[in-house]
């Protein structure tokens, strides 16, 4: 009776994938980082993915967004090779053409990265041709398998046997995937570039007023710790961008075009600055907004001497990685302070928040303007480009809307009977915030107690004094007043297409 031999198929599939996908990742750690055809893929996924579904996977997965996507490229292919590798057969090799078909898509995205050159295909080449190899090895063994017995060892399993020598060499792809990680981690990684770097010495910002935190409850820290700070990026790869390789290229409509090498910036006057930083993504309530003290030169500088044009409204900003914001130009003149950030808290950038420079801009959002490893200050106009996310369908300019956010207590949160504190953060970037109100289910709006304003760059923390007296579930609802009078809307929008609205609300038990 003849066994069926799909699993065995099946098997050979996944483990010549995780064979390719090994030898790609090894041999790639020698070229550019742009070679990384896993990596390449997964980029391109995340540029052909439709505005909606990205805000989906920003919603669902937060900053997890990318480990997600990583963990799904990886999955889809073992998939598809798993499939494909039932139908390979000597005469109608279905999984060798599937393997062919995935190193040119693969060849197709790695030189669609910017930067890339040719001979960055040829660890994708030389991993397809693994793979392959693999995938005939294995399909051949499992054919001579089914032919009739030709030893009179009945003691040998041969379907076993398959099964340990296919598992062994997914294991072998799989270490060689992990080494190709760590060898290029070291041979790439600007850790060491940064580390020797010393930030400028400029003004320190306005101090931090002592009460700027409310007593009496657990609230965020005024300062965002650089490894609590949130990160939003299509960035799959942290770009690693060392400072003697940097260049700034401001041209488009300007008098003259200018670039400037790291060192260059060093002839301007630096600037420290406290600035709250909010994602358009960020959901009413959310966390993705952060606060931090940064260190760099003001845009305006460095802008000022290409002389723009009268008619030019936008600043459209390229990353490393290829990514671009559009910025209205006023916003990088006016006296807001916008910056080119080289530090943050103190320390020269994090790698993962734009090492060696990044753009912050106060008061709007940063899918229009917190552009990361930049390195293009393209004048131009709103209606002549478009950025990334303008593309997919958001506005074109992003300005932060008056938010608030409850973060004591949490939803479904048990609160003992008697005196409570609750608290949380409110923003309105640019204006600032004068009012917090807060209301206990239906009863009337009561105003909170804010700890010091600092600036109208930065959030604001309240809390609110309350006794629980009666049992049971109740809510709480927050909403702010910026210093305009404008108060926070009660209207229920989506993040798209330029930043939630609505009022915070939070369920808890009293009991």
């Amino acid at each position: 009776m003849a066994r069926s031999t799909t699993g065995l198929h099946m098997g050979s599939g996944v483990a010549a994938a995780a064979a390719a996908v090994g030898v790609v990742e090894l041999a790639a750690a020698f070229f550019s980082p742009a070679a990384d055809a896993r990596t390449a893929v997964g980029t391109a996924v995340i540029n052909l993915t439709p505005g909606p579904v990205k805000e989906w996977a920003i919603q669902t997965f937060g900053t997890a967004d990318k480990l997600f996507l990583s963990v799904s490229v990886l999955a889809v292919i073992g998939v598809l090779a798993a499939v494909a590798a039932i139908w390979e057969r000597s005469r109608i090799p279905v999984g060798t053409l599937a393997f062919v078909a995935a190193a040119v898509a693969g060849c197709v995205a790695v030189l669609a990265i910017p930067g890339a050159r040719g001979v960055d295909i040829i660890p994708t080449l030389l991993g397809a041709v693994c793979g392959i190899a693999v995938l005939r090895f294995l399909t051949g063994r499992i054919a001579a398998s089914e032919a009739p017995e030709t030893t009179d060892d009945a003691d040998v399993d041969p379907g076993r046997r398959l099964s340990l020598l296919t598992f062994g060499i997914g294991g072998l792809g799989l270490l060689s995937g992990v080494a190709g990680a760590v060898i290029s981690r070291r041979l790439h990684s600007v850790s060491g570039d940064r580390e020797s770097f010393a930030l400028p010495s400029a003004p320190p910002p306005s101090p931090i007023p002592a009460d700027v935190t409310p007593a009496g409850v657990q609230l965020p820290s005024f300062i965002t710790p650089n490894k609590e700070f949130y990160r939003i990026d299509t960035a799959l790869s942290v770009p690693q961008l060392a400072r003697a390789d940097f260049r700034l290229r401001i041209h488009g409509m300007v008098d003259r075009e200018v670039t400037y090498t790291f060192d260059d910036l060093a002839k301007f006057e630096p600037i420290t600055k406290v600035v709250t930083l909010t994602c358009v993504s960020n959901p009413v309530g959310g966390d993705l907004i952060s606060n931090a003290s940064w260190t760099g030169y003001r845009v305006a500088d460095l802008l000022r001497a290409s002389g723009i044009h009268p008619d030019a409204d936008m600043v459209l900003s390229t990353s490393i990685d290829g990514f671009t914001a559009g910025t209205p130009v006023e916003a990088l003149t006016d006296a807001r302070g916008s910056m080119l950030a080289i530090g943050m808290n103190g320390t020269p950038l994090p790698v993962e928040h734009g090492y060696p420079a990044r753009l912050v801009v106060p008061g709007l959002y940063g899918y229009v303007s917190a552009t990361k490893w930049v390195v293009d200050l393209e004048l131009t106009r709103f209606d002549r480009a478009q950025a990334y996310w303008t593309k997919l369908g958001w506005s074109e300019r992003g300005p932060i809307k008056t938010e608030s956010r409850i973060d004591v207590p949490r939803d479904g949160q048990k609160v003992a009977k008697g005196p409570v504190t609750f608290g949380g953060v409110a923003w309105a970037q640019n204006r600032g915030v004068k009012a917090v109100e807060v209301r206990i289910d239906d009863g009337p709006w009561q105003a909170a107690q804010l700890g010091a304003a600092y600036s109208d760059d930065t959030w604001r923390l309240w809390s609110f004094p309350w006794t629980a007296t009666q049992g049971g579930f109740h809510t709480i609802t927050a909403r702010a007043t910026d210093n305009t009078g404008a108060v926070q809307t009660e209207d229920q929008a989506p993040p798209a297409p330029d930043g939630a609205t609505g009022w915070p609300s939070v369920s808890f038990e009293v009991g």
